[in-house]
């Protein structure tokens, strides 16, 4: 579940490998691009965290966070 933490929109996904994890992102990166919406994220081995925010609307939750977070949940 999404967690909305300091005007972010905040989730962490786990996989079985870093393989499947850097599959996840790259997929994720194809989608946010096609939105030029883009997530600053970290990844560690199996695990990444993703935190989305709209930086041209002040660094806000918008509906376009919401939006790309619900493509990303299809992605997982």
């Amino acid at each position: 579940m999404w967690e909305e933490e300091d005007n972010k929109l905040v989730k962490t996904f786990e996989f079985k490998n870093f393989i499947e994890a850097f599959g996840f992102m790259t997929k994720v990166a194809i989608e946010a691009e096609k939105m030029d919406h883009h997530p600053y994220w970290s990844n560690v081995w199996n695990t990444v965290k993703i935190e989305l925010t709209t930086h041209d609307a002040g660094n806000i939750v918008t509906e376009s966070d919401h939006k790309l977070s619900r493509i990303i949940d299809s992605l997982a």
